[in-house]
């Protein structure tokens, strides 16, 4: 079966959330463009979910993103659509092409509308029993030998292939969130991965012009082995400087020291949040048990989820409370765990730069990332913070070399099979300036 066949009929599960409405988009405008190369095909994609509200708004978000991606390629699409000669303007093609995505989308909240699915793309809660148990049913009912891409960043794949009876028709293909805009997919093969399962992979991934990094199958993968840890190096540091500061003013000391001081796009309690604080702890559980050397689990991160502070994201995008609350994507206020009220930034922040000191310049993640003289920047940078004897230098330093030991220890340990690989992960799925494995504090 070559590549188009396999598209014959595709479902998304948990297509409502997150992940699942990214994945679905992507899938949709795919299979759309195999159609318009070959007028002969019909191809469908079934959005499931269990949640019917979430699936009312579905097809709205994926019209309003296909317009916005039918735009970037017009020129393509006046090719694909050469044999209409009814539509004249670009706008003629982008309102036909919305029409054809969505025309191939199918919405329902039945698992057995999916049973005969040649491919299946699995994005719901990161839970292994309720994984296995779906993909279970699934391939029991059905008669296409189905392949499944799993969006788990977290579950081993062999773990979810082995108890789900799937024979190696299963394949981790971790999309970054937000699937639509990152670039980055982890690949992740188990095993007994059927080959042209991992080539049928590649070549979708190519397709969406993703980067592919390959990962080992082990719990968390190369993104979440570090970030997991990552967040736990500043939760540690936040916890020491509690002796003398409130917790609103340790959890803001070590955001920006994480962010400012490491030339970060987000703090490490920002992206805690971005993530959820509710799903970092569940991740690192999913993890825990697979690391029996270490201890990934944070009481901090359970006393906040007993309080109702989870962090996340509203489906509109916007920011949840959790260690911060936001105005206009900033951080406007910041939890102190001891009264359960927000404090204003404003009152912290002179006494959070008084303790780490002045920053090297320059100290803004976009300035440098986005430069061409970026290596030469980074170097500089780093040089000054090097010989800085302030209190948020000692910091910083700490923690680049934390991050560098854990990067190492996802080398070491097999997870990654490369530095090149752990830095790529690093610098294009969570936007860092550089990759962790460096040598400037050598």
């Amino acid at each position: 079966m070559g590549y188009t066949d396999k598209f014959r009929k595709v479902a998304v599960l948990g297509a409502a959330g997150k992940m699942g409405s990214g994945i679905l988009l992507l899938t949709a405008m795919e299979m759309t463009d195999l159609m318009l190369q070959n007028k002969e095909l019909k191809l469908v994609l079934y959005a499931v979910d269990v949640s019917a509200d979430g699936l009312s708004g579905l097809l709205q978000y994926v019209q309003s993103q296909v317009v916005r991606a039918a735009e970037k390629k017009t020129v393509l699409l006046r090719k694909l659509y050469a044999d209409r000669k009814d539509l004249i303007e670009n706008g003629d093609v982008i309102e036909q092409y919305t029409k054809d995505v969505l025309a191939t989308i199918r919405i329902s909240t039945h698992l057995s509308d999916i049973y005969d699915s040649s491919l299946v793309f699995e994005a719901i809660k990161e839970d292994p029993k309720l994984k296995v148990s779906i993909l279970r049913e699934i391939d029991a009912n059905s008669q296409e030998s189905p392949w499944f891409f799993t969006n788990t960043s977290s579950i081993p794949i062999g773990e979810l292939n082995t108890d789900a009876g799937l024979n190696g028709r299963i394949i981790g293909f971790h999309f970054y969130n937000p699937p639509a805009v990152q670039k980055l997919v982890e690949l992740i093969p188990t095993e007994d991965c059927k080959p042209e399962l991992i080539e049928f992979a590649k070549n979708y991934a190519r397709n969406l012009r993703k980067k592919i990094v390959p990962s080992n199958d082990f719990a968390g993968f190369i993104g979440n082995g570090h970030f997991m840890r990552d967040a736990l190096h500043g939760i540690i540091e936040a916890k020491k400087l509690n002796d003398q500061f409130s917790f609103a003013e340790s959890v803001y000391i070590m955001n920006s020291i994480s962010q400012d001081f490491l030339l970060r796009p987000m703090g490490i309690f920002q992206l805690i949040d971005y993530v959820g604080i509710d799903v970092v702890s569940y991740i690192m559980q999913v993890m825990n048990p697979y690391l029996p050397d270490e201890e990934l689990h944070s009481e901090l991160l359970d006393q906040l989820l007993t309080k109702g502070v989870k962090g996340g994201q509203f489906s509109n995008g916007t920011q949840k409370d959790g260690f911060f609350q936001y105005k206009k994507g900033r951080i406007s206020h910041v939890y102190e765990l001891k009264t359960g009220a927000y404090v204003p930034v404003d009152e912290i922040v002179k006494k959070s730069e008084s303790f780490t000191g002045p920053l090297p310049q320059p100290a803004n993640w976009k300035q440098v990332n986005f430069s061409p003289g970026k290596k030469e920047m980074l170097e500089n940078f780093f040089s000054k913070l090097k010989s800085m004897d302030t209190k948020g230098a000692k910091l910083a330093r700490n923690y680049v070399l934390e991050s560098k030991r854990i990067g190492e220890l996802l080398v070491n340990t097999g997870v990654a099979a490369s530095v090149d690989d752990v830095n790529k992960v690093l610098e294009t799925g969570f936007y860092h300036a550089y990759g962790p494995i460096n040598n400037y504090f050598n």
